[in-house]
């Protein structure tokens, strides 16, 4: 009676052993199939700028700016960027006063405690161009536009993404599934990205005479929204150049104190007397 209990418990055991392992056999393509979605890594581009001796071409910067206002200001906001940072970055305090003034900002109470409309000064922010989150998100199917301020640093390799999402616009690919309000980027987690391609061939025309083809326009405004993102890089850059040149001479001069220091006492001959 004992053994046939043992083999029964033995046998319940495998059963439960394989049905384990099915299960789990079963679920790993699962994963695999969930993990695996086709998203392409944006290519690795030659920014200039990065270098530790390099600093923004400010050229690009204005020419940025003016694709970002243009184009990017339609749906997106610069939250974090006011009038008066753009003054001897992209252009200058004139240029600067006389663009802010044509938007209008709301500010107030006035003495009546009414809230009033004046044009902007150096010191606001740049305009958003929705009131608030829940009008952006009803203005674009649901979708609120994100803040493009800090958006370089807010992605991995932020340069190279951004540059690639906004020249990487296709056909979707026989066999893709996605929503009709969509649009197919290989470079947008799941394919399916809801912002329609913003930059077109001569889409703005710039200043200085630069063709404005999607790759020029691309590249101008990534650089600005860098500089937004880190518009103090080149003063860090600066320091960082300072510091580097104070600990050389210190680690010289410590060198040479400690060679100054001890030769009296690494040269000296000690003898012992009888």
């Amino acid at each position: 009676m004992a053994s046939q209990l043992r083999n029964a418990l033995q046998n319940n055991r495998h059963v439960l052993m394989a049905t384990g392992a099915a299960v789990t056999a079963a679920s790993v393509p699962l994963t695999v199939t969930f993990m695996s979605e086709s998203v392409l890594a944006p290519p690795s581009y030659p920014w200039r700028h990065l270098g530790f001796f390099a600093s923004f071409d400010h050229g690009a910067l204005r020419r940025g700016f003016q694709v970002y206002r243009e184009v990017c200001a339609t749906c997106h906001s610069l939250e974090f960027v006011r009038w008066r940072e753009l003054a001897g970055v992209t252009h200058t305090k004139e240029e600067v006063a006389a663009m802010a003034k044509e938007c209008m900002v709301v500010d107030g109470p006035d003495k009546e405690g009414e809230m009033f409309e004046r044009p902007a000064k150096p010191y606001d922010k740049l305009p958003s161009p929705y009131e608030n989150d829940e009008q952006g998100a009803a203005a674009n199917n649901g979708a609120l536009p994100p803040d493009l301020s800090v958006m370089i640093g807010a992605r991995h390799e932020g340069h190279d993404y951004v540059f690639a999402l906004l020249t990487g616009y296709m056909d979707k690919p026989a066999g893709k599934e996605m929503m009709e309000s969509l649009n197919y980027n290989p470079y947008f987690p799941g394919g399916g990205i809801a912002m329609p391609p913003p930059l077109q061939d001569d889409g703005v025309e710039y200043d200085d005479g630069t063709v404005a083809t999607i790759s020029q326009q691309a590249r101008d405004v990534v650089q600005f929204l860098h500089w937004s993102a880190e518009p103090e890089l080149e003063q860090r850059k600066k320091t960082a150049m300072l510091f580097m040149a104070g600990t050389i001479l210190f680690i010289l001069g410590s060198g040479y104190h400690k060679r100054w220091k001890w030769s009296s006492l690494k040269t000296r001959k000690i003898a012992y007397i009888k």
